[in-house]
């Protein structure tokens, strides 16, 4: 018969390996007793392990939760998988959670045996993203585990919202990805009181508990948030035409030299020494008009006419809000 050591590590593994097993099954995998497998059991719930009984003819075992955390066994794939895991985290700038990975992957560094040692020792994860022209405001590792609890659970969100006044509701969105892009993190969710998809800086974001009601995730445009996220924040046509469900063109009066600095996936066309054609795509005729607003030059639209009518809306959004009389929700 094994030591006792090594039958509860061998016992543990089983146990880890699906919801349930019956004492005779156990017994006979381990070559012990059932009243072994007993003395085992209460010898692992005496460590920490939650290890439930289970009726039947000859009495089971299930690994549950509990409410500590007890040592963990993990075998050597599932050791590298989470090392790989962690090392990102750590190597992700702004998240909030990179200083409790670094001292995790010490913690499991220290208790792995040599050859996985060496085999994570030579292994380098460097998160490469685009230079960001300003260091990211860093997010709080608690905020952001509510988020991501509130995407998982697919539970309405309720939060306050960085530089909005202290007196106004919280905002309530059907939470649907938390993503990072140019060194920040990011929530991308369904707003509902502005009945549109919108895009939320996790460092700006103060949860309210409890959350709302759960929701039916919604589709979104694009079909996966890869094509979403690059959509929102690049704001271009793509390489291929009609990659975008709206897109226009423009005569903006600057060099084309000086609008390529500043976009990423647009066609600029040089037409004169102070003047280009721009092409740029987006998700919305508004938000296409937007993007274009950006550029503070003088703008002639070449087509299509939704593009026209959508700058007559931003200008009566402005207005308004220059007015001071607040912004409504777009019906268009």
């Amino acid at each position: 018969m094994p030591k006792t050591s090594a039958r509860l590590l061998a016992l543990l593994s089983l146990l880890q390996t699906r919801r349930d097993w019956s004492g005779t099954v156990l017994a006979d995998r381990l070559g012990i007793s059932l009243r072994t497998v007993r003395r085992d059991v209460e010898r692992l719930r005496e460590l920490g392990y939650p290890i439930a009984a289970v009726k039947g003819p000859d009495g089971g075992y299930r690994l549950g939760a509990g409410t500590e955390l007890p040592p963990l066994l993990f075998d050597d794939e599932q050791a590298v998988a989470l090392t790989v895991a962690l090392r990102i985290v750590a190597t992700t700038p702004g998240n909030g959670l990179a200083e409790p990975a670094e001292r995790a992957l010490n913690t499991i560094r220290q208790v792995m045996p040599s050859r996985l040692r060496h085999r994570i020792d030579a292994l380098r994860v460097t998160a490469v993203e685009r230079p960001v022209t300003r260091p990211a405001a860093p997010v709080d590792g608690d905020a952001l585990l509510s988020i991501s609890a509130a995407v998982h659970a697919r539970e309405i969100l309720r939060f306050d919202y960085g530089g909005e006044a202290t007196d106004k509701p919280p905002r309530r969105v059907e939470p649907h990805h938390v993503v990072t892009w140019d060194g920040r993190w990011y929530l991308i969710a369904w707003d509902l009181d502005r009945d549109d998809w919108r895009t939320f800086r996790a460092d700006r974001i103060t949860p309210r508990t409890p959350n709302g009601p759960r929701f039916t995730p919604r589709v979104l445009p694009g079909g996966d948030v890869a094509t979403f996220v690059t959509g929102t924040f690049r704001g271009g046509s793509g390489d291929a035409p009609g990659d975008w469900p709206c897109q226009g063109t423009v005569i903006l009066d600057l060099p084309a030299a000086t609008v390529a600095l500043y976009t990423r996936d647009g066609l600029v066309e040089e037409i004169g020494p102070h003047r280009c054609r721009l092409t740029l795509g987006s998700w919305s005729w508004t938000g296409l008009a937007a993007a274009v607003a950006r550029y503070d030059a003088d703008i002639d639209v070449v087509g299509p006419g939704e593009l026209t009518d959508a700058f007559a809306h931003l200008a009566r959004r402005f207005t308004r809000t220059a007015a001071g009389h607040g912004i409504t929700s777009p019906t268009s």
